[in-house]
């Protein structure tokens, strides 16, 4: 049951997206760990984490060799395994009120998310049950109470699964008359949830004003981790593609953009530092007469020391320095490599890395005249609170800039979906930008449009609305995962009274 949960839950998420496995995935964890020891619940959930992350992951593993995609796989099975050791510790309290099973069972969950993406090294988010619902009703939740909101309400839908089969089955081994109660009312209660989602308002287009944003996907000459090598090839190709854009504006057979986005590393020659990278860039925003959102990589600021930039390249002015986001959230092992010398003893491939990434510390809001931009890179789209402090910091149209040259389409898809909750998170219009694929604009609604293909060069241009508006889901921040981690937590002890109470023998 534990490894069919594992897999169940990869499904969901994209590229299958069979998103009604989730909460099929989260039953059968609930189950196989019901009423287990401590070690045994970890030991199921365990399994379950390896099932989903070893192939949800399996494109860390495509350039570095297995041993990251290993050691990433295990880390994350291992929250996993403290979910299904919460899962048989809460055991008692399931056990004396059915309808307890299902809310603890969602409050776990957010509980095991809260920890995962934040620890260790700032955490990794990927794979939260509310990435799987980019196609469900589910996802409207996210207006209300973003990603931890969503990944409860797929909880306890799975908690709903597993007491109607739990009880009913109980009930007609016992041959009770009223058994079908036991599978109706868990389903009517789910059925319920799906109601509420659905009519959960979400914005379906900005209300303010339109503005034109052309995605450049210059493409790569080769996939793989010798992007570097390539870098004066990848400015090449999104200049020339900026630069085609152009000639087709010019001749009347494009819209003209009033902003236009490249992706993360489309300029891994520092451009402030090397002129001929500056020059071309100032070519491509000259031609197209419209300012460029350029994500380069920029030395320093101190020796042997790099930053990974979103940087405004204005037409006629060249780079505005006043509109420049560094990353705030380098990947760990990735971007930068904490404790080296112990890493080292594990690989030396950590010297692959040889220049650590400094964060930023301001949110990623650049105002790029036509629209104010909250700008996250990469990964970051899939932490809470690095996108929703570009919304409250005035954003009106959210940028991911990422690059996936040295993963591949699933990874690219995955990411997409983050995009998705994001949009209708916040009630914004969205757009990825990727160099290799995918990329493309997301409706406040979650609706993707003109999302272009892997590994392939294509530009793409589109009239977004924006909008400033705060839905309830910014306003309240952090607080509904608080709260729900707080519930967590509260249950955890109550299930450790309960089982003191029932340890305590008579007379």
């Amino acid at each position: 049951m534990a490894v069919v949960a594992g897999l169940a839950l990869l499904l969901a998420f994209p590229p299958y997206g069979v998103w009604p496995l989730a909460p099929v995935g989260v039953a059968l964890l609930a189950a196989a760990a019901h009423r287990r020891r401590l070690r045994a619940g970890a030991g199921v959930g365990f399994l379950t984490g390896v099932a989903l992350f070893a192939p949800l992951l399996a494109w860390t593993n495509l350039h570095t060799g297995y041993l990251p995609w290993v050691l990433l796989s295990l880390l994350q099975a291992g929250y996993l395994a403290l979910l299904g050791a919460a899962t048989a510790w809460v055991s008692p309290l399931a056990d004396r009120g059915r309808w307890q099973w299902p809310a603890l069972t969602g409050l776990l969950w957010v509980g095991q998310e809260a920890l995962r993406d934040r620890t260790p090294f700032g955490g990794f988010p990927w794979g939260r049950l509310a990435f799987t619902q980019d196609d469900s009703p589910l996802l409207r939740l996210a207006a209300l109470g973003g990603a931890p909101l969503v990944t409860f309400a797929v909880a306890l839908a799975g908690g709903l699964l597993v007491t109607a089969v739990w009880r009913g089955w109980a009930a007609r081994r016992a041959a009770r008359p009223e058994w079908w109660l036991a599978v109706a009312v868990p389903a009517a209660v789910a059925v319920a949830v799906g109601a509420v989602s659905l009519l959960t308002p979400v914005a379906t287009a900005g209300g303010g004003k339109a503005v034109t944003v052309a995605i450049v996907q210059g493409n790569v000459p080769r996939l793989g981790l010798d992007f570097n090598a390539q870098r004066q090839a990848v400015l090449n190709n999104h200049v020339d593609a900026t630069l085609e854009l152009a000639a087709r504006v010019a001749s009347g057979a494009q819209r003209q953009p009033d902003l236009v986005v490249w992706p993360e590393n489309s300029s891994d020659i520092d451009p402030l530092r090397n002129p001929t990278a500056g020059a071309r860039i100032s070519q491509a925003a000259d031609a197209i007469r419209a300012p460029i959102l350029v994500g380069a990589v920029l030395l320093g600021p101190g020796p042997g020391q790099v930053r990974n930039a979103g940087i405004l390249w204005r037409p006629d002015t060249g780079a505005d320095m006043a509109q420049l986001y560094t990353k705030r959230h380098p990947v760990p092992f990735a971007e930068y490599v904490p404790l080296r010398d112990i890493a080292r003893m594990v690989s030396d491939q950590v010297d692959l890395i040889r220049n650590d990434f400094v964060p930023g510390s301001t949110p990623g809001v650049v105002r790029a005249g036509p629209a104010v931009l909250g700008d996250v890179i990469c990964f970051e789209v899939a932490y809470d609170e690095v996108v929703r402090d570009t919304v409250t910091g005035g954003a009106q149209l959210l940028v991911v800039q990422t690059n996936n040259a040295t993963f591949n389409a699933a990874e690219a898809r995955q990411q997409l979906a983050m995009v998705r909750l994001r949009a209708v998170e916040h009630g914004r219009p969205a757009l990825m930008a990727s160099t290799v694929g995918v990329s493309g604009f997301v409706a406040p609604d979650g609706r993707v449009s003109d999302a272009t293909g892997f590994n392939t060069r294509e530009v793409v241009v589109r009239q977004l609305r924006l909008d400033s508006g705060r839905t309830l889901a910014t306003r309240l921040g952090w607080w509904p995962e608080v709260a729900l981690a707080g519930l967590a937590v509260a249950a955890l002890a109550g299930a450790g009274v309960l089982r003191r109470r029932q340890r305590v023998v008579p007379g």
